[in-house]
């Protein structure tokens, strides 16, 4: 079979296991020595996804933090005893533009080790916090081969708060390439609306648009990777009177009626995780970028 063959069916689920104050370039929330005098309502929210998933028997690959690891390693083997993907969203959730080349290496490393060791699976699939790669930070490709990582989901082909890589020149499953070495890469899928390029399959773009137009927009593409976190379902979580209204228009927008949203989404397609999404893949006939 060709690549385009399993684009028919390549819904791709995946949970950014966060907690509601894990929000990035904030001053009151940016580093986790800040992070304890929040509420944690990670547990919960995530169990409720959980319960979702198998309502509807869908599988999901979850980018965990190693910071919610650290505290939460039940949470974790619940997520393994579902039958879900386990993957690296890095120990302590920092913008890859604020690391060195060997901070993100050490954080990278800590947080697989930690997830290997409670989870007893093989990580294999990364994601950048805040999709923050660049075309300025390509360089954490070579450290993701070196330290075992086949899959990476970190390019946002369009521009966002936190960087993106709006001239990536593919929005599917790609090889990427780095001195004769290669990765698998799930770009986030782009829908296009008056020339310009926007997400609609997770996080506050999935909450603000209404879900005909989600519908629609996945009905009409041959591969879309999501991206939920636990806090776009929770309407009681604390509101952040610091932060911007655009910011809290972004973080809040939607939120009461995304569990309906998701519910609805998962009885309508069926969705695979990262780890089953490789492994079916024709990587052969894949396009394949050359990262300098």
């Amino acid at each position: 079979m060709t690549s385009s063959d399993y684009f028919v069916t390549m819904n791709i689920l995946t949970i950014d296991l966060e907690d509601w104050f894990h929000i990035l370039a904030h001053e009151e929330t940016s580093f986790p020595e800040q992070w304890g005098k929040f509420e944690s309502r990670v547990e919960q929210s995530t169990d409720w996804i959980l319960e979702a998933l198998v309502r509807n028997k869908q599988r999901a690959t979850f980018f965990c933090l190693g910071w919610i690891a650290n505290r939460y390693p039940d949470l974790i083997k619940r997520i393994v005893a579902d039958g879900h993907e386990i993957a690296c969203h890095s120990m302590n959730h920092q913008l890859i533009k604020s690391q060195t080349p060997d901070e993100f290496k050490g954080d990278l490393t800590e947080c697989i080790r930690l997830l290997e060791d409670i989870s007893q699976q093989k990580i294999r699939t990364y994601r950048a916090p805040g999709f923050s790669l660049t075309e300025n930070t390509k360089w954490i490709f070579e450290i993701l081969i070196e330290n075992g990582v086949e899959n990476d989901c970190s390019v946002f082909p369009a521009m966002r708060n936190h960087g993106g890589f709006k001239n990536f020149p593919s929005n599917k499953p790609n090889l990427i390439s780095v001195n004769g070495k290669c990765i698998n890469e799930f770009p986030l899928n782009t829908a296009s609306f008056w020339g310009e390029n926007f997400v609609f399959s997770g996080g506050g773009y999935f909450r603000l648009l209404p879900y005909s137009i989600v519908r629609n927009l996945m009905t009409k593409g041959d591969y879309v990777m999501t991206y939920f976190h636990p806090r776009d379902f929770d309407s009681d979580q604390p509101v952040l009177s610091s932060l911007s209204m655009k910011r809290k228009f972004m973080s809040y927008v939607g939120v009461k009626g995304a569990k309906a949203k998701f519910e609805k989404l998962l009885s309508e397609f069926v969705f695979m995780n990262v780890r089953d999404a490789s492994a079916q893949f024709d990587w052969d006939s894949a396009k394949k970028v050359k990262i300098d």
